[in-house]
C-alpha cells in the first residue's frame, strides 16, 4: 500500500517539476519583483505564488475544479480576470522609466512590504486557469481514486514547498546585488520587455 503511494508521489513530483520549471506568468512576475526590489520581495512573491497552490488543490479535491472545466462561463471569467491582473501589471511595467545618472549608484527603490509582494505572488498564482486545469488533471489521471484525502492533500502541500523553493531560487538567482548592478543601468527596459511578456501571457489565456 505505502508503495504504491509512492509511486504516485514520484510520478506527481515529476510531473510537477517540469511545470514549474516552465516559464510562464509565476516565473515572469518573480523575474521582475527580483530585478526591480531585490532577492527578499523575490522570496515574498514566491511566498505567495506556493501559498497560491493550496488553492487549486483544494479545487481538486473537492471537485471545484472539475465544475469550472466543465462550465465555459466559469472558465472565461478566470481566463478574464487573470488576464486583466497580469496586463495590470504589464501596464505598470511598461511605465517604467530610465534612472538618472546620478541615481544609478544611490539606494535601490523601496522595497514593498511582505504583504503587498506576498499578495502579487499569491493573485498571480490563484488567478492563472492554466494552473487549476493542471492540478486538476494531474489529480485526475496519476492520483488513484481509492488514495485516502490525507495522501493527496500531504501531495499537495509537496508542490506548494516545491513551487516556493523553486521561485525563492529564482528570485535569490535574479534579485542578488551584483546581478541587479549589471542590469541596473537598462532596468526600465527589462522591466518594460517584462510588460510586454506579461501582455502576451494575458492576450493568450483569452484568446486560447
Amino acid at each position: 500500500m505505502i508503495q504504491d503511494y509512492w509511486i504516485e508521489f514520484l510520478t506527481i513530483a515529476g510531473v510537477h517539476l517540469v511545470a514549474v520549471a516552465s516559464p510562464g506568468p509565476d516565473f515572469t512576475i518573480t523575474l521582475r519583483q527580483s530585478l526591480k526590489f531585490g532577492s527578499s520581495t523575490g522570496i515574498h512573491t514566491a511566498l505567495g505564488i506556493g501559498s497560491g497552490i493550496f488553492l487549486h488543490i483544494m479545487y481538486s479535491l473537492l471537485g471545484l475544479g472539475f465544475l469550472i472545466s466543465q462550465h465555459e462561463y466559469l472558465s472565461l471569467g478566470m481566463r478574464f480576470l487573470a488576464a486583466g491582473y497580469l496586463a495590470y501589471i504589464g501596464v505598470l511595467s511598461l511605465k517604467a522609466k530610465p534612472h538618472k545618472a546620478d541615481e544609478l549608484h544611490e539606494e535601490h527603490l523601496p522595497a514593498p512590504s511582505f504583504f503587498a509582494a506576498y499578495k502579487v505572488g499569491f493573485i498571480t498564482n490563484a488567478l492563472n486557469p492554466k494552473a487549476t486545469l493542471f492540478f486538476l488533471s494531474l489529480y485526475v489521471s496519476v492520483v488513484s481514486t481509492s488514495t485516502p484525502y490525507f495522501v493527496q492533500g500531504v501531495y499537495g502541500v509537496y508542490m506548494a514547498l516545491a513551487t516556493t523553493v523553486w521561485f525563492s531560487f529564482v528570485a535569490m538567482l535574479f534579485g542578488n546585488d551584483r546581478v541587479r548592478h549589471r542590469f541596473e543601468a537598462q532596468m526600465h527596459w527589462v522591466e518594460r520587455v517584462v510588460g510586454v511578456v506579461l501582455f502576451i501571457l494575458a492576450f493568450k489565456l483569452i484568446l486560447r
